[in-house]
C-alpha cells in the first residue's frame, strides 16, 4: 500500500528532457496508484488542461514531486513551505543536491518512496525584508518588500564592475562596515551554491547556522563568518552604488537605494525535502563536488 493518497507533478518548463522524465513519473505514480494532480503549467507541458495554479500546489496533497533542477526547488520551496507538505526532486539540472533523484533512477526510486522507503529532512529558509529609511516619519521602517530564500539571500551592487559600501549588523550589534561587490547571506543548504563558489564553507545541513560571506571585499582580512540561524542580520546600504540591489535565491530581486536596510531572519516555515532510503549528503558532496577524485586521475 502506498505511503501517499494525492500527489502534486511540478516541471521546470521550456526542456524536451523535462517532458520525457515527466512521463516517466507519472507511468510510475500511477503503477502505484496514487491520484495525480498537476501544476498549470506542468499539464500544458503534457497536453492536459486540468491544472492547478503553482501557488496552491501544496494544498491539500501529500507529496509535491518536482522533476527539475535545484532551482525548480528553489522556486517550489517559496510556495510550498507553508503546507508543510514534502517535497521530493527529480533531477534534469545540474548538480542536484536538492533534486536527488537520477532520471534512470525514477522508476525504481519513485517505488521505493512510494513504498515508504523515505525519510524527510526539514531545511529552513530566510526571509528577507526591505526598509526604506527615506521616507516621510509617519512611515519609518515600513517593509517596501519581502522574499523568501532556501538557499540565500544576495545583497549586490546591481551592475558589474561596480562596488558599494554598506554596514553589517547581527542583532543590532555593529558588526563592520565594508566595500565590496556585496554580501551573501546563506542557510546551511545554500551553501554547496552560490556561497560555495564565493570561498564560503560547506555547512551539513541540519546544522541551525547561517553563513555571511563577502563577495570580493577591498580588503585582505575579510572572511566568512558562520553565525547562529536564529540571529536577525542587518545589512544597510551606503551610497556608492548607483544600483544596488537584494535578490533571494536569484529568482525574487528588490531595488534599494541609499540608508535602506535589508533584515534577514529565519522564515517561519520550513521545508520538508523528501529523500529515498540511502540519500547521503557526503556521497552528494564526493560525486557532485568531485571529492573522490585524486591527484593523478586516480580514485
Amino acid at each position: 500500500m502506498t505511503a501517499f493518497r494525492r500527489v502534486a507533478i511540478v516541471g521546470r518548463t521550456g526542456s524536451s528532457h523535462v517532458v520525457d522524465s515527466l512521463g516517466i513519473v507519472v507511468t510510475a505514480l500511477a503503477t502505484a496508484g496514487v491520484e495525480l494532480v498537476f501544476e498549470e503549467r506542468t499539464a500544458a507541458m503534457l497536453s492536459r488542461s486540468d491544472g492547478i495554479p503553482r501557488e496552491t500546489v501544496g494544498c491539500g496533497v501529500d507529496l509535491v514531486v518536482v522533476v527539475g533542477g535545484d532551482g525548480s526547488i528553489l522556486g517550489v520551496a517559496r510556495d510550498v513551505a507553508h503546507a508543510g507538505v514534502p517535497v521530493l526532486g527529480v533531477n534534469r539540472g545540474g548538480l542536484g543536491f536538492l533534486a536527488d533523484i537520477a532520471p534512470d533512477q525514477i522508476p525504481e526510486k519513485v517505488a521505493q518512496v512510494m513504498a515508504g522507503a523515505y525519510r524527510v529532512e526539514e531545511r529552513f529558509l530566510l526571509e528577507a525584508s526591505v526598509r526604506d529609511n527615506n521616507r516621510p516619519p509617519t512611515h519609518p521602517g515600513d517593509a517596501v518588500g519581502i522574499g523568501v530564500a532556501l538557499n540565500d539571500v544576495v545583497v549586490h551592487a546591481g551592475s558589474m564592475s561596480r562596488m558599494m559600501d554598506f554596514q553589517l549588523f547581527i542583532d543590532d550589534e555593529f558588526i563592520y562596515e565594508q566595500r565590496s561587490d556585496g554580501l551573501i547571506i546563506s542557510t546551511p543548504t545554500g551553501s554547496t551554491a552560490y556561497a560555495l563558489s564565493a570561498g564560503g564553507p560547506i555547512l551539513h545541513p541540519r546544522l541551525d547556522a547561517v553563513e555571511i560571506v563577502p563577495m570580493f571585499p577591498h580588503t585582505l582580512t575579510s572572511r566568512p563568518l558562520v553565525v547562529n540561524g536564529d540571529s536577525t542580520i542587518c545589512v544597510r546600504i551606503g551610497d556608492a552604488a548607483a544600483t544596488p540591489k537584494v535578490s533571494c535565491d536569484s529568482q525574487v530581486d528588490f531595488a534599494l537605494g541609499p540608508n535602506d536596510e535589508v533584515r534577514i531572519v529565519k522564515h517561519g516555515d520550513p521545508l520538508r525535502l523528501a529523500f529515498p532510503i540511502g540519500h547521503s549528503f557526503y556521497e552528494s558532496c564526493r560525486s557532485k563536488l568531485d571529492w573522490a577524485t585524486r591527484l593523478g586521475g586516480r580514485r
